[in-house]
């Protein structure tokens, strides 16, 4: 009998290839805790990993839509999901015929709010610092703390 993901990988209509796909047994998938799978990095020997330009897909679960985390590099940078008809990636509405342009249109959306982000983001004031954890302030934040003189307004002696 073969198992759903051999079924998967020898059916004309699916995406999925057996050359790109490095799979795992049934014996060891039973064996393992379910939690464990779902987070195996892509250099993992058991990582059901598919390598497409530029890209890894680590297999996370699901059956339609199968559910993959995209790795750029050693960065995950999102997931995208492999449905029977196409690919999509959750940031656009837009249906992909290859998982390689849903990788490539989730780096670009994720790329692009990156830099949405640093460029209307402002710095903190040096009050807003104070009320920040110590913990948590950076380098640079302590550096700015360290020379920040408050400005008395007021003040009356008690």
């Amino acid at each position: 009998m073969q198992s759903p993901l051999q079924r998967n990988l020898d059916n004309r209509n699916h995406h999925g290839t057996q050359t790109m796909i490095t799979t795992f047994s049934l014996q060891e998938a039973q064996s393992d805790d379910p939690r464990e799978r779902i987070l195996l990095p892509p250099t993992d020997p058991n990582a059901e990993v598919m390598e497409i330009p530029g890209y890894n897909l680590v297999y996370v679960n699901g059956a339609c839509p199968r559910n993959y985390r995209v790795y750029k590099a050693h960065s995950m940078i999102g997931v995208i999901f492999q449905h029977i008809t196409h690919w999509s990636n959750g940031v656009d509405s837009l249906q992909y015929a290859e998982p390689v342009d849903a990788a490539v249109g989730l780096d670009d959306y994720m790329t692009m709010a990156r830099g949405s982000k640093a460029t209307t983001e402002r710095p903190l004031t040096e009050e807003e610092l104070l009320d920040k954890e110590f913990d948590s302030l950076t380098n640079d934040e302590w550096e700015r703390l360290k020379r920040y003189v408050p400005k008395t307004k007021d003040l009356v002696a008690a």
